[in-house]
């Protein structure tokens, strides 16, 4: 294969043909793409795969060699594999059907157990025995899969914002998520104490029909609600705060609210199948609208965080073809993803962040799962939020890899 220098890189692509279903291997097939990037000295190192978040993200492109953060601090120890999961980015892409019964079908085969398949297949195409894994948000849902079903192929692996938690029901799960929003939406108001007077004239400017996207569509109040997404992330009360300094009725604001909105249409799949990634051998049902507390209903002004709802089908122009699709997947029974009695006895060495006020990945759910790990070393701080790894990468991921090795 050609190796390509770019920016100071060396970089080789791989695309490998794997089954859609892996229950049908004789089946249809699909395309799976991987960037390899090294340093120029270091293209005999040890492979680390990355799982990136989502569902339904495309792996992050290459930076220079020069540019600081996650993957340049990689480089130093390892050549990174940026995996584009099923469905993003250079792999086959999703495309929809128009029939949702063909379409929640397809789907079914896009979660954590089918991606970690595509990555074994991957490990065998690039000749390695065992890699490293650091997954990151969702990624770290398919790493945990990833030693429930083939832990002799990892060497270690690194989570960030990303330990999910084994055992418990999906409603658990968003029950707790809801909690820590309503803290996180009483710090942001004490921060900014102005935007409170401030988000409710939105709110009652939407209710009338008065914020409007680019295209003209109708933002509902709801839908604006879901601007909390941001308090989750580092920088994101200040992002949020900007644009609440915006005047509503502004072009500025029309395309920097559709812009921040988390479910948007660019990737149907994270909107289709979020719920999914926790749904260990049960149906989701639209978990988040069945146990969304009643100060988080309609007319409050709680913003909420990574919840989908059955109205965003609705209220999202460019979701509305995937409503059916949506329903059907909500219903469906998911398989088994993690195995308590595996993974207490698995004997790789792994390391996590957790992070203290993580509204998408509950940092005492995290716990619980860290205790089950014979072979991890945690951390757990308040430093950053649950985009710490993009923040804050090299630190991170510097401290991570020294947890895993027990040098720190």
């Amino acid at each position: 294969m050609t190796d390509r220098s770019v920016r100071g890189l060396v970089l080789r692509e791989h695309r490998i043909q794997v089954p859609l279903d892996y229950g049908k291997p004789d089946g249809p097939t699909i395309e799976v793409f991987a960037r390899e990037v090294a340093a120029p000295d270091g293209t005999d190192r040890p492979f680390l795969l990355f799982l990136q978040g989502g569902p339904g993200f495309e792996s992050p492109r290459t930076p220079s060699a020069a540019e600081p953060g996650w993957i340049a601090r990689a480089l130093k120890d390892y050549r990174v594999v940026l995996l584009d999961q099923r469905g993003t980015g250079l792999s086959t892409p999703f495309g929809h059907a128009g029939d949702p019964e063909d379409d929640a079908r397809y789907l079914t085969n896009f979660r954590a157990d089918s991606i970690v398949q595509d990555a074994e297949r991957m490990r065998e195409h690039l000749g390695a025995k065992r890699w490293s894994v650091l997954g990151q948000s969702f990624g770290g849902f398919c790493a945990l899969h990833y030693l429930t079903v083939h832990p002799e192929s990892l060497e270690e692996v690194i989570f960030t914002g990303g330990l999910p938690p084994i055992g418990r029901s999906v409603d658990d799960v968003y029950a707790t998520t809801f909690r820590t929003m309503r803290r996180l939406n009483r710090e942001y108001h004490r921060r900014f104490p102005q935007d409170q007077e401030r988000l409710d004239r939105v709110l009652a400017l939407s209710a009338a029909g008065k914020i409007l996207g680019p295209s003209g569509e109708v933002i509902t109040p709801r839908l604006l609600r879901t601007l909390g997404h941001h308090l989750g992330m580092d920088g994101g009360a200040e992002e949020l705060h900007f644009l609440l300094e915006l005047d509503p009725a502004s072009l500025a604001f029309s395309h920097d609210v559709m812009e921040m909105l988390p479910f948007g249409t660019r990737n149907p799949i994270y909107s289709v199948l979020h719920e999914s990634s926790y749904a260990d051998g049960v149906a989701t049902r639209w978990s988040s609208h069945r146990v969304q507390p009643e100060d988080f209903a309609d007319g409050s002004s709680l913003l909420t965080a990574e919840h989908i709802y059955p109205w965003h089908f609705e209220d999202m122009p460019g979701l509305r073809p995937y409503a059916q699709a949506a329903e059907l997947l909500a219903q469906h029974e998911w398989p088994r993803l993690f195995d308590l009695d595996v993974l207490s006895r698995v004997d790789v060495t792994c390391a996590a962040v957790i992070y203290v006020d993580d509204p998408y990945v509950d940092r005492a759910l995290s716990e619980e799962t860290a205790d089950v790990l014979p072979g991890l070393r945690r951390w757990v701080t308040n430093e950053h939020l649950h985009n710490g790894l993009r923040t804050g990468g090299e630190r991170v991921l510097d401290r991570l890899i020294g947890l895993a090795r027990g040098t720190i």
